[in-house]
């Protein structure tokens, strides 16, 4: 935005000193060529009146010695001619093809009254006519033809400064737009970085320009309040999810104690059975508080970003988890593991993932199933992290809801776990500026795929 309004104010401010400097550099241009119109056409005048005087040789030859001195002076040519237009004197160079028409409209009585206007390239000679004698006794003209050296030069100084003034002009309005459009942009940018890290998780952006407009300042100041006012309404709900989840911790393990002690007190039959039931539920009520208080930390970010090894946290989650696998009957390798990975976010934010996808593998892939884990660069600096198995899968309009929280397949609804597992993970690969996703492994199965940003500064770590 600021660069298309640079361009803007740029070409305007461009187009305004042209509208100016240009009348003003022609004006000029026509006022030198009337200058020179005014000068020669006075000595045009004097050398009629010298010729319309001429009676004797000695008159004749006291012309020919100005017109030569004039010639001579100036590098002019000067032509005098009688009524038929043949030559009477001449002296320096001869007029071109234009004297035609201006010796006849002399010889009509009329004087030179307009020149081309002068210009630094051009015309590098005029030509002026004046009669000799007056009305009907005219009988002769007069014809110079004027250099414009000097005066050309004239016309080139002074468009060269006007030039140079335009162009001055015109770089101080570009820094004084620069800092206009700087002026007005700076709280736009601020207020947009403060609308991105927001949306981006983080409750604690706000606003900090305190320049621009009053319009400006007043939306920075209702961006600062609205986000105070949501950054309140969030903390309030997490801290009560987080407060209820641990309030309710205490009686619920109370509960499966006392349901524990129960047990050698009920008498084999149905009684025992719904007992084993009632404590199975209590056990799954107490692991879905400890998701939703897990997950009201994870939304809190207290934590602040980091960098970590990623190729370290693979290696030793993938150790931590053989033996379960392997009670499971399940075979877990890793496989392209890069060495150096390293990534910026959340602490050990490869591995609380890691964990929650090796658990979900454990749980829904068949026993005599693989499960591979590994972990790459990609060109931009950035580490991904893939978990492949090649268990039943989902279908793959399901493959959406994964994510979400306390969602779980239909034809899983009976396996251990709360369903906020890949939710918690999702939501510590957002917060650390990365992402998960879930998709479908070929010919079946599920993959699953961690992006974690570089270490902040650099591309590569």
């Amino acid at each position: 935005m600021r660069r298309r309004l640079l361009v803007v104010l740029t070409v305007l401010m461009g187009v305004a000193a042209l509208l100016l400097c240009l009348p003003l550099a022609e004006g000029y241009a026509r006022g030198r060529t009337e200058h020179l119109l005014l000068q020669r056409r006075s000595e045009a005048v004097r050398f009629a009146d010298l010729a319309e005087r001429m009676r004797t040789e000695a008159d004749r030859a006291e012309l020919a010695a100005e017109i030569g001195r004039y010639a001579d002076l100036y590098g002019a040519g000067v032509v005098v001619v009688d009524t038929t237009g043949a030559t009477l004197l001449r002296a320096g160079a001869e007029p071109g093809a234009e004297a035609a028409e201006a010796r006849g409209r002399a010889l009509t009585g009329r004087s030179t009254d307009r020149l081309p206007t002068l210009r630094p390239w051009g015309p590098g000679r005029v030509l002026l006519a004046e009669p000799v004698g007056r009305d009907e006794r005219v009988s002769g003209a007069v014809l110079l033809a004027v250099p414009t050296d000097a005066a050309r030069r004239d016309v080139t100084v002074r468009w060269s400064l006007v030039a140079a003034g335009a162009l001055g002009s015109f770089a101080a309005a570009a820094l004084v737009a620069a800092g206009i459009a700087r002026w007005l942009l700076r709280p736009v940018l601020d207020l947009d970085g403060a609308v991105a890290r927001l949306a981006a998780g983080s409750l604690g952006a706000r606003a900090g320009s305190d320049t621009g407009p009053p319009e400006l300042r007043r939306l920075r100041q209702h961006f600062n309040s609205m986000a105070d006012a949501v950054a309140d309404s969030i903390g309030r709900q997490r801290d009560f999810v987080a407060d209820a989840s641990h309030q309710l911790r205490n009686p619920l393990a109370t509960l499966v104690l006392q349901l524990e002690n129960v047990e050698p007190h009920i008498t084999p039959g149905p009684g025992l059975a719904e007992h084993a039931r009632a404590l199975d539920e209590a056990e799954r009520l107490e692991e879905l508080l400890d998701g939703l208080l897990a997950l009201a930390r994870v939304e809190s970010g207290t934590a602040g970003l980091a960098r970590q090894d990623v190729s370290r946290a693979v290696r030793d989650r993938v150790a931590a988890w053989a033996p379960v696998f392997d009670a499971a009957g399940l075979e877990l390798t890793a496989e392209a593991v890069a060495e150096g990975l390293w990534a910026h976010a959340l602490p050990d934010a490869a591995g609380r993932i890691l964990d929650a996808l090796l658990d979900n593998a454990v749980k829904f892939v068949p026993r005599g199933g693989r499960v591979a884990v590994g972990a790459e660069r990609r060109p931009d600096g950035s580490t991904v992290v893939r978990v492949t198995d090649d268990g039943p899968g989902v279908p793959q309009e399901q493959l959406g809801t994964l994510l979400r929280r306390f969602t779980r397949s239909p034809t899983h609804q009976n396996v251990p776990g709360s369903g906020l597992g890949l939710a918690i993970a999702d939501e510590i690969a957002r917060i650390s500026g990365g992402a998960l996703d879930i998709t479908a492994n070929t010919p079946h199965g599920l993959a699953a795929l961690l992006h974690l940003p570089p270490p902040e500064g650099t591309g590569r770590p």
